[in-house]
């Protein structure tokens, strides 16, 4: 039983902490954008994602994430910031080297401390992917914390850490 109360306890605790991050700047209608233009680094063979020399879906999806960071990221408060949690993106049409890329996001909720985007990513000439995008804000010190302790003790720093 002992074990239970805790564990609600513990629910209890988080639900609180949640509802201490104020978010009252960050209302659906938001939006934000990002621009890319799509060079060799860019391309599927160079992501590892395919072969055709063209914009791979992974940087796609980069630049979308930016755009909705473009639109709250400003707006969170002091300490905090939005990590992604769930993508449900589509990646309809292809676009070469050389082509500029734009992606926006529009908040369209915001339910305790996920937000949620309508997506889309356009080239010079057409839409090349939709969908929507989730993120949670979070307590940058209290998630690094988390973060660390997956190292537990008796485990190796990760290269390149001092």
């Amino acid at each position: 039983m002992q074990l239970r109360e805790a564990e609600d306890a513990g629910r209890q605790t988080a639900l609180y902490s949640a509802a201490m991050i104020d978010l009252s700047k960050v209302k659906p209608g938001l939006s934000g954008s990002a621009d890319l233009l799509v060079s060799a680094e860019h391309t599927a063979p160079r992501v590892g994602s395919g072969m055709v020399a063209v914009l791979a879906t992974p940087v796609m999806i980069n630049v979308i994430e930016a755009a909705a960071l473009a639109a709250v990221e400003h707006l969170l408060p002091a300490g905090h910031q939005s990590l992604g949690i769930h993508l449900d993106v589509r990646h309809f049409a292809a676009t070469p080297v050389g082509m500029q890329v734009r992606a926006t996001a529009e908040l369209i909720a915001v339910e305790g401390r996920t937000l949620t985007f309508r997506v889309e990513a356009r080239d010079e000439r057409e839409a090349i992917g939709d969908g929507t995008h989730q993120r949670v804000v979070v307590n940058v010190g209290r998630f690094d914390g988390r973060v660390q302790r997956k190292l537990g003790p008796g485990t190796a720093e990760p290269q390149g850490r001092s």
